[in-house]
């Protein structure tokens, strides 16, 4: 017969007074108690939950992603690619969280929905952290965070900054790859423009992958962890349909018609155009 229950071994630690704990480690005081809805009604701790774990794994983009663009920037690939095999870990973890919001009815939002004033998703700092850092730059989104300096400047600090994308090029500047000086001293504070000489970069990349293995494997993993986003804002975008229909963001967007737009954006778009160009 299966036993029923585990006998606590004599060699774990109980007398823990002063010591370093789980509890204390993870400051789980503190994270459990930030949950903090704002009705009474019972599915808005889920609603609470689901965003503030969100952010938890944005948090974990942001760390993957700089740390990935300060180490190409370095010209260590190889780390590089550890640091966005994890990013694309993070990306299926936060994709199949959708499936627990969407357990949320349209009735049972409406319970707590207007509870939320004009909080919205849109103006999550981090997520708009992870656009920057992958190329997505837009100076409007800055102004969202006027009514935060801090935050606000220190994203206007990434705005400027070399992405992921501008640093791969660079990288491939210094490795003898024809990347346009164009391309290389733009202003970073604004939308990359494709440029055919970069698709031309990739295509003899592509043409010969055993001689560029490593640009190639490079290549390949940053045009996974933007399908991986891709897909994230698809889910994105059909939980707010299944949830709210086509009714406007508590933010002020049109809402899924904002959501559908976004799903046109690209990061990488010469790492797109080659697949034609090949």
């Amino acid at each position: 017969m299966r036993p029923t229950h585990r006998p606590v071994e004599d060699e774990v630690a109980t007398d823990l007074a002063g010591e370093s704990t789980y509890g204390s480690y993870l400051r789980l005081d503190l994270l459990l108690a930030a949950q903090q809805p704002v009705t009474d009604h019972h599915d808005e701790m889920l609603f609470v939950v689901q965003h503030q774990v969100t952010e938890l794994w944005l948090k974990q983009l942001v760390h993957e992603l700089r740390s990935a663009i300060a180490l190409v920037d370095a010209d260590q690939l190889a780390p590089a690619l550890k640091r966005l095999a994890r990013v694309k870990a993070v990306q299926r973890q936060m994709f199949e969280q959708w499936g627990v919001l969407e357990t949320l009815t349209p009735v049972e939002y409406l319970q707590f929905r207007d509870a939320l004033g004009r909080a919205s998703g849109f103006q999550s700092a981090q997520y708009r952290t992870v656009e920057f850092l992958l190329g997505n730059k837009n100076p409007a989104m800055v102004k969202v965070f006027d009514h935060e300096p801090v935050t606000r400047d220190q994203l206007a600090a990434d705005l400027a900054a070399p992405s992921l994308y501008d640093t791969f090029l660079a990288y491939l500047s210094r490795h003898g790859h024809a990347v346009p000086h164009e391309v290389l001293d733009r202003d970073l504070t604004q939308p990359y423009v494709p440029h055919a000489d970069v698709v031309e970069v990739f295509r003899r990349v592509y043409a010969d992958p055993e001689t560029h293995w490593e640009v190639y494997e490079t290549c390949e993993e940053l045009v996974d962890v933007e399908e991986g986003f891709h897909l994230w804002r698809f889910r994105h975008l059909k939980t707010v349909q299944r949830i709210i229909g086509h009714k406007r963001g508590t933010g002020g967007s049109s809402g899924t018609t904002f959501l559908q737009r976004a799903l046109e954006l690209t990061f990488f778009p010469e790492l797109q155009d080659v697949r034609t160009a090949l």
